[in-house]
């Protein structure tokens, strides 16, 4: 996922972060480090909802983690999962493709055709007209074979 040179430099923000340098990242060390930085005020729930993304105790390999997916511009599978499964009541692994993309011209961050053409264009669906959303998940977070060859 990353080269030697960039773990070390993590590895070197890691030890930046964890001020009293017990191996995980607690709320007072990034307190004192938002202190560091100027940042005087920070509050209790801003500082636990970064905790909460280290779904535990965040040491060195959940930090490191952490930002491969931050960087990598994905969410986990789980969560990407998660969302798709929203539009599939019936727990099938499909949903529907004119429906989904009338949902993404016309909700939240609002797609343009283009936009959707694009995405369609990467995503398994079957002749009935339905996204095999499983199968799109593992397409974002580990790249389309097809693109690869």
């Amino acid at each position: 996922m990353f080269e030697q040179s960039q773990i070390q430099e993590f590895k070197e923000a890691f030890g930046c972060i964890d001020q009293n340098r017990d191996g995980v990242i607690s709320k007072q060390d990034l307190r004192e480090t938002y202190g560091q930085l100027g940042k005087l005020n920070t509050n209790d729930e801003e500082l636990e909802e970064m905790l909460n993304e280290g779904k535990g105790p965040i040491n060195f390999t959940v930090f490191l983690t952490l930002f491969g997916e931050k960087l990598n511009g994905t969410d986990p599978e789980d969560s990407i999962l998660a969302a798709f499964k929203l539009f599939d009541p019936n727990g099938t692994g499909f949903v529907n493709k004119d429906e989904f993309r009338r949902l993404l011209m016309h909700q939240a961050d609002k797609f343009t055709s283009e936009e959707v053409d694009q995405a369609f264009a990467v995503a398994p669906i079957d002749v009935a007209g339905n996204i095999d959303y499983k199968s799109l998940c593992y397409i974002i977070t580990h790249g389309d074979e097809k693109e690869e060859s």
